[in-house]
């Protein structure tokens, strides 16, 4: 199952897409969920397979010219891992790391699909970062090899956009990857039985103003989905709505030569396959 979360013009709506376009559930039950987290907190998102199944044609509309939400907009925690890819972690001059490496975005740092990425005027070192999102369907802990990924209702695409500078002042990275509309996520959730284990196995591209800057495969991370899980459960309790941002290729602006960072009127797009296609444009920040 694929979902979008878009604006309608009584606030907020889910659909279940179809090609080109969205059955409006919202449309076809007024009491239909408007949240995605909401849904994964409760029924799960097979009550909102039920409801499209009662839809009529004049219950689509076209995913063209739909203003798009967050897939999740109210994820309790959103834990990113870096240095996951190992050409990565050789561009950075880094060495590889032995375990996941883990750090946390905040909701005023993330975008939808389609709404601008702001570079702010602070520094010019404004970095894009392709990622898969697995997000979270089932409270979780001390999980197992058997049952990991059985907690995934789903993924996304991420982009993990990183203000370098900032990024580098100290040993922590919280500054340089939550500054207020720096990364992206959308355009859809995909439902984890329509991938790979894992996700594993699918290609992931980065492209800026049409041009291949990131292309890998997600069976090269380091530390995969299932590896990640079994990790972070041994002390963090996993909930529904939560995100699990796996972290990005080589090829980011930071280890190239020169040095490439996303300007105002530049358009980034992250693309991983089957899963979708996140784009955003970039503007400069306005105080």
């Amino acid at each position: 199952m694929k979902i979008v979360a878009f604006d309608r013009k009584d606030g907020a709506g889910l659909g279940i897409v179809e090609g080109d376009q969205a059955i409006d559930l919202s449309a076809v039950d007024a009491a239909a969920p408007r949240e995605l987290g909401a849904v994964l907190r409760g029924a799960g998102v097979a009550a909102l397979g039920a409801i499209a199944s009662r839809a009529a044609a004049a219950h689509k509309i076209p995913l063209a010219g739909v203003k798009y939400r967050m897939p999740v907009e109210t994820p309790g925690k959103i834990i990113c891992l870096g240095l996951n890819y190992t050409e990565h972690v050789a561009e950075g001059a880094y060495k590889p790391q032995d375990y996941p490496t883990l750090f946390n975005r905040c909701m005023t740092s993330l975008v939808p699909h389609a709404a601008p990425l702001e570079r702010p005027q602070c520094s010019i070192q404004f970095d894009y970062e392709a990622e898969l999102v697995a997000i979270i369907g089932k409270k979780a802990r001390h999980l197992t090899k058997d049952n990991a990924l059985d907690c995934v209702a789903g993924y996304s695409c991420f982009n993990d956009g990183s203000i370098r500078e900032y990024q580098r002042h100290t040993v922590q990275w919280t500054m340089g990857k939550n500054f207020d509309r720096s990364g992206s996520f959308g355009p859809f959730f995909v439902s984890a039985d329509e991938l790979p284990p894992g996700a594993s196995g699918l290609s992931i591209e980065c492209r800026l103003n049409g041009v291949s800057v990131q292309k890998d495969n997600t069976k090269n991370m380091s530390f995969n989905v299932l590896d990640t899980l079994l990790y972070v459960t041994k002390g963090i309790t996993l909930e529904p709505g939560d995100l699990l941002v796996m972290g990005t290729p080589s090829g980011v602006g930071h280890g190239r030569k020169p040095q490439l960072w996303m300007k105002a009127g530049d358009v980034c797009e992250v693309e991983i396959e089957k899963v979708g296609l996140l784009a955003n444009g970039i503007v400069d920040e306005v105080l």
